[in-house]
């Protein structure tokens, strides 16, 4: 993975036809995504149960690109490699998720992944202020994470404070929650350049008819470029 700061559009499986992730995988690229977002959630961290490192080893051969894993599980560090294993480019833990997240970071940093860190929308900015240096991602969540679809909370404040923390790190801030092509902009211009999006980007097409998440990812990456410096 090259760094960059240009807006990258990473939808989220979350809200793909489970029963054809490898093809929604491909479609979702084909139609322009940058990364491919997996939410794996595991019932106690947060209140819903979703994929593990064999779905990610599954759809890993049918992505081009960036497999960009979110974990929303607690404990975090036992199962690390195996998401390395599975082939994730970008493995990202929350900080809330235990005691020990620096250790964390550094555990993903040795699999050779990138490390990111996600921080609920009850967690301020100063939570990772001594970690950036072992930090290639900072993931702000505009949801408080558990289920797609939900309505975004603007944290507009906190992304222009991690972004005048960050300085010149090479170090991403993604936003993960209600990202549409209207709130798209909002996050941009306070400093976010990777998005996440499931109903968003997957609402009105399917498989076999993959046009409108072309539509959908274009509609929402004018959005945020418009306003994006």
């Amino acid at each position: 993975m090259s760094f960059d700061r240009n807006i990258k559009i990473a939808p989220s499986i979350l809200a793909a036809d489970f029963a054809n992730f490898g093809a929604e995988c491909e479609a979702i690229e084909a139609q322009g995504a940058d990364w491919v977002h997996v939410d794996v959630m595991d019932g106690h961290f947060v209140p819903n149960i979703t994929f593990g490192p064999a779905t990610c080893a599954a759809i890993r051969k049918h992505i081009k690109g960036v497999m960009d894993v979110h974990l929303m599980i607690a404990p975090v560090d036992p199962y690390i490699d195996a998401f390395a294993q599975a082939g994730a480019d970008v493995i990202t833990a929350h900080v809330e998720a235990g005691p020990h997240i620096h250790r964390t970071l550094q555990a993903i940093r040795a699999t050779g992944a990138k490390a990111g860190v996600a921080l609920n929308p009850g967690t301020p900015a100063e939570a990772v202020a001594h970690l950036l240096d072992l930090t290639d991602l900072i993931c702000v969540m505009t949801v408080n994470p558990g289920f797609g679809g939900q309505k975004f909370i603007d944290m507009s404040a906190k992304i222009r404070a991690l972004r005048s923390m960050i300085g010149d790190r090479p170090v991403h801030i993604e936003i993960d929650g209600g990202v549409d092509a209207k709130t798209a902009p909002l996050v941009a211009q306070a400093g976010a350049d990777v998005l996440v999006a499931g109903s968003a980007v997957f609402r009105g097409g399917s498989v076999g008819d993959p046009t409108a998440y072309g539509e959908n990812i274009r509609n929402i990456r004018a959005a945020a470029e418009g306003v994006y410096a």
